[in-house]
């Protein structure tokens, strides 16, 4: 049989039990529908096992595939969130990403794959992200076509409706640890060296504003949380966040904030929302030792730079950026949204504003590592200037370079070393 045949045959035999599961899918559902009582799952799966025996189309069907098909009918009629519940349910996936009812793509332990199951129509994915939404208490509609919320579980979850959503309704959910991920554990993971966690350790003790920065998916949040932990717990703690991630135990004098998406109102456009620029400048009147911002995306890069130069040191912040020199250049851009300043004051403001520059990337095997830390210098010949202390080799990992922290005045206050 050449490749040509074989490719042909397993597409007839793909379509083939595409439609069987989709006719016992139907037939269940009428089934439920109709029956006396309410069914219990145990009652609904025999059904499911006895109508897919006893139908004579499933005869050329293996005992694997009719197990199968008999699971998906099962996620398709009794579980809330149809097959989005098995890959949910398995631990080792950290985010889900729905292109399309029949375009499912998981991450498992870093690295991307695409899942086997699919969903029945646009109809069901729909009523899936229906279902999420009034969770949360929002609506998905044409009116209000895009939802980012965050689950019970902590689950961040954004959605997309397909009137702009080309390929069908867009889902992604982005799954949390249950257990909080520690400095030991990124050591153990090869994310970071000794030597560099704790001469982070000792600069967050001693309060250097920090910001990391790193692509998508990169481990930002993960790292922020991990330095956040280190804070002295004799101090008061604002964190600002998107959506509440960080999860920073021993601190009793601590505020969470959130932002607040808006809804649509009557005609009178986005009602109720509360973002994160209004949370840092209400941060400012909470009396804090320390500001954590989770992500800037935008304007309120300006608030947050003058709460860092406003006595609020050892605060922190993440970025999107695909290094170093990259992110503060975008900080510069989104400086420029919130305000019309020369770009001198703004790169002046940054660099006086941040201390150490950390960024996060991932490697050609996939894995998430620190690649760069950095001291931000001042400004030289016009530019934010920077002091490389440790780097990222392909062949070494993350090493020391011959650079020594200039600024070490605070290590000295705290009677740390650099």
């Amino acid at each position: 049989m050449n490749r040509f045949t074989s490719a042909r045959k397993k597409s007839v035999m793909d379509k083939r039990l595409t439609e069987f599961t989709s006719k016992i899918t139907a037939e269940i559902r009428r089934y439920i529908r109709d029956s006396a009582s309410d069914l219990t799952d145990e009652e609904v799966q025999i059904e499911i096992e006895r109508m897919i025996l006893s139908d004579e189309s499933a005869a050329g069907f293996d005992v694997a595939e009719k197990a199968s098909i008999g699971e998906l009918v099962f996620l398709r009629t009794r579980r809330e969130l149809s097959i989005l519940d098995k890959l949910l349910a398995d631990e080792d996936i950290s985010e889900v990403m729905v292109n399309g009812p029949d375009d499912i793509f998981v991450e498992r332990r870093g690295r991307l794959e695409r899942a086997s199951l699919v969903f029945e129509n646009t109809e069901e994915l729909e009523n899936v992200i229906r279902k999420i939404a009034a969770k949360v208490h929002r609506e998905v509609n044409e009116l209000s076509p895009i939802l980012d919320a965050r689950l019970a579980d902590g689950s961040r979850v954004n959605a997309v409706y397909k009137n702009i959503a080309l390929g069908g309704p867009s889902l992604t959910i982005r799954r949390f640890p249950k257990s909080r991920i520690t400095m030991d554990d990124l050591l153990k993971f090869g994310t970071i060296t000794e030597e560099a966690s704790v001469f982070l350790l000792k600069l967050v003790q001693s309060g250097y504003n920090i910001f990391i920065s790193g692509g998508t998916s990169s481990g930002k949040t993960t790292f922020l949380n991990v330095l956040s932990n280190y804070i002295p717990k004799n101090e008061r703690i604002v964190t600002i966040e998107d959506s509440a991630e960080l999860q920073i135990t021993g601190v009793s004098n601590i505020v969470r904030l959130e932002c607040r998406n808006g809804s649509q109102g009557g005609g009178q456009g986005t009602t109720g929302e509360v973002n994160m620029k209004q949370l840092i400048k209400a941060s400012l009147r909470m009396r804090p030792n320390r500001i954590i911002v989770g992500e800037v995306r935008g304007e309120e890069v300006l608030d947050m730079i003058q709460a860092m130069n406003t006595g609020h040191d050892g605060s922190l912040s993440t970025g999107h950026g695909n290094s170093t020199e990259g992110m503060l250049y975008r900080l510069e851009a989104m400086f420029l949204q919130a305000a019309d300043f020369p770009l001198d004051a703004i790169r002046r403001q940054i660099a006086e504003g941040i201390d150490i520059m950390v960024h996060l990337g991932r490697t050609a095997d996939g894995s998430r590592r620190v690649l760069e830390i950095s001291e931000v210098l001042g400004i030289l010949d016009g530019q934010v200037a920077l002091n490389r202390l440790f780097a990222f080799s392909g062949t070494e990992g993350l090493v020391r370079t011959e650079n020594e922290l200039r600024d070490t005045e605070r290590l000295v206050m705290r009677g740390l070393v650099a």
